[in-house]
């Protein structure tokens, strides 16, 4: 007997011994794609403070400008330097205090962006409440329509969605994408089945107490799905706050356009501007995530364990 248990003992001390190897080489593994992952990023940051003269000393021969002013991409390696030789803050200078162009494309993408992320989340949050707690039959096919067009790809419905701008006299105006953001389908699909976790007992006895069904959605409902929003305000900010095909679609002035495409045209010309600009491009959806970092988990998280 004593034999025997001494055999477990061992036996237990190298699982136990194998079970935290395997956690440290998961952990090393996970540290290098971090390191992956993060390193663009932290190359944007560091070269954002380099001068225009060191950048293009060191990226200048990445692309070739050819006779009939196309770029063509060059074969050959780049010098890639984290540590500036001196830095120089005359980018950014340029970008908030020199450049009025610039300042326009951030507050149109603030007058698309935030609009659309609060308008959406409200619509969203009504339809959602109805999905929740009334079903049937035709309010299930409904749903299920919004499933689809969930999975559609925004590509697929672009064309749709010009010929209704069309129709409506809004093209080349704010609305042809205001409007589309404000009644997307993808913040409806993931409320509703956040909405339906609810217990049942909850809102009957809400009922039993005299609530009716706007205080019960205003005072039950919303306080409840609190992450549930939170995390699809932060997904809703993010894509939004990123788009392109829609205003190069939907929108034919460039007043009109917002940050993101801003940021893809100042590529052509300075690199030294487009470093600054990337890095500030980036600062509002950072904020956001860190802000709803702990909301956006949980909400995330919620869903799988969600029933239909």
């Amino acid at each position: 007997m004593r034999t025997d248990s001494k055999r477990d003992f061992i036996k237990n001390k190298k699982n136990k011994v194998f079970t935290k190897s395997q956690v440290g080489v998961r952990l090393v593994i996970a540290l290098i794609f971090a390191i992956f992952f993060i390193m663009p990023t932290i190359l944007t940051i560091c070269n954002s403070f380099m001068t225009e003269t060191e950048i293009t000393a060191n990226y200048g021969k990445v692309f070739e400008t050819g006779e009939t002013g196309s770029t063509k991409f060059i074969s050959e390696k780049v010098n890639l330097k984290f540590i500036p030789d001196k830095v120089s803050v005359s980018q950014y200078v340029t970008v908030l205090l020199k450049s009025p162009e610039y300042l326009l494309k951030f507050w149109n993408s603030i007058l698309y962006v935030v609009p659309i992320v609060f308008v959406q989340l409200f619509i969203a949050s009504l339809a959602s409440y109805g999905f929740a707690r009334f079903r049937g039959r035709k309010k299930e096919i409904l749903f299920f329509v919004y499933v689809i067009i969930t999975l559609l790809p925004y590509q697929v419905t672009l064309v749709p969605n010009y010929l209704v701008s069309d129709w409506l006299n809004i093209l080349d105006t704010r609305w042809a994408i205001l409007l589309p953001g404000f009644f997307s389908p993808f913040s409806v699909y993931l409320l509703t089945k956040y909405m339906r976790r609810i217990s049942p007992g909850i809102i009957e006895a809400a009922k039993v107490d005299g609530a009716g069904e706007w205080k019960i959605f205003t005072k039950i409902c919303v306080p409840m799905c609190k992450s549930a929003l939170f995390s699809v305000g932060i997904l809703v900010f993010i894509d939004y706050w990123n788009m392109v095909e829609q205003p190069l679609i939907l929108l034919s002035d460039s007043d009109k356009y917002p940050l993101s495409i801003f940021l893809s045209q100042i590529n052509k010309g300075e690199m030294g501007i487009a470093f600054a600009v990337a890095v500030i491009y980036m600062i509002p959806s950072i904020l956001v995530f860190l802000y709803g970092e702990e909301y956006l988990v949980d909400g995330i998280a919620s869903q799988g364990g969600l029933k239909g």
